[in-house]
């Protein structure tokens, strides 16, 4: 039956289905960056991060199976490129990290909480998928080309901004480093026996890890279609809650894709999760304070997202999983700006 159907509806469709297991799994596990750095720098307890870490590697782990087993391209994915925007990068990532402890989450934590009924995220879900719209194609997109394009970087005549390839391995020797490093995240978690003795965390991080992959085998495997334009990506929560708000204004003129399936999948799995677990009520702003705090979190992440070119999700695991850079780069921004947002707010 898929062979009938556009390429582009199958991946809507089966971003759609790995959506809502990302949602329902993440939030029965109550996987969240930035709950996990309060954790680790409020409670001393690095679980959360460790499960997080474990994500990386399974990603990793399973990217490099569907690279050399079912031949996914990823030169067609916007992380391996041989021109590496590490302005954008540290500056978005750090727009983004202070955004998202404004909000009290991510991107893709906003989803989670509308799932559960917070009509805070679904305000956070308008100001951030408008404010990434206009870093892509409106004026603060004008203002973000004019400042990083001319700091971006071309490693040529490397062929990507990836650590075997900018260390001139490929092969088996490229293979070796992509599992040492993953090894190296996943030993990194399951050396605690604190996460090992958690295991609802340590399933959910093993299963965000292979969702991550799954979503790689949806765009650049299953959906992939040679005369297609489209990118290989995986879950990412910025660009495409823009994409899901036109798609909602413009779904006769709007050919739905990936992204706006995975971004409904995950509220879908999150609303399942929230009524399995009893955790489902409406919630609004408590006053006007916390308000103007979700808005202005809301524009900085949708705007450092689009410069960073990624989340704590779409740079974080899925971007990392490709050992880019770029990724690295990102997401040690996002971490930086987080705490900085958490100590202007907790500690100050």
């Amino acid at each position: 039956m898929v062979e009938f159907l556009a390429a582009n509806l199958v991946r809507a469709g089966l971003g759609f289905l790995a959506g809502m297991a990302l949602g329902y799994v993440a939030r029965r596990g109550r996987f969240c960056t930035l709950g996990a750095i309060e954790d680790a720098v409020y409670a001393k307890d690095t679980r959360r991060l460790q499960a997080w870490a474990l994500a990386i590697g399974v990603a990793m782990a399973g990217l490099l199976a569907l690279v050399h087993l079912a031949d996914l391209d990823l030169a067609r994915t916007i992380y391996v490129t041989p021109r590496v925007d590490l302005a954008g990068a540290v500056v978005g990532g750090l727009l983004f990290g202070l955004g998202m402890a404004l909000v009290g989450t991510c991107g893709f934590g906003m989803l989670l909480r509308l799932g559960g009924g917070d009509l805070k995220a679904l305000l956070g879900f308008l100001v951030l998928g408008i404010s990434a719209l206009m870093a892509l194609r409106g004026l603060t997109g004008i203002v973000r080309v004019a400042l990083f394009e001319p700091l971006v970087l071309d490693l040529a005549p490397a062929p990507a901004q990836t650590l075997p390839a900018l260390l001139g391995l490929d092969g088996s020797a490229a293979i070796a480093l992509t599992l040492a490093v993953a090894g190296g995240f996943a030993a990194l978690a399951l050396a605690s026996a604190t996460l090992r003795g958690s295991p609802k965390l340590l399933w959910t991080g093993f299963g965000i890890g292979a969702l991550v992959a799954a979503g790689f085998a949806v765009t650049g495997v299953i959906g992939f279609d040679e005369f297609d334009t489209r990118r290989v990506e995986s879950f990412t929560f910025v660009a495409p809650l823009g994409e899901t708000i036109l798609y909602a204004a413009l779904a006769s003129a709007y050919a739905v894709d990936f992204p706006v399936g995975a971004t409904l999948g995950v509220i879908a799995g999150a609303f399942l999760a929230a009524r399995v677990g009893r955790e489902f009520y409406w919630e609004a702003p408590d006053d006007a304070r916390e308000l103007k705090r979700h808005v202005l979190g809301g524009f900085l992440m949708g705007t450092g997202g689009v410069a960073a070119m990624g989340c704590t999700i779409g740079q974080g695991v899925s971007g990392v999983a490709t050992l880019s850079i770029a990724s690295f780069a990102a997401i040690a921004a996002i971490f930086a700006g987080a705490r900085v947002g958490l100590y202007w707010l907790v500690e100050r």
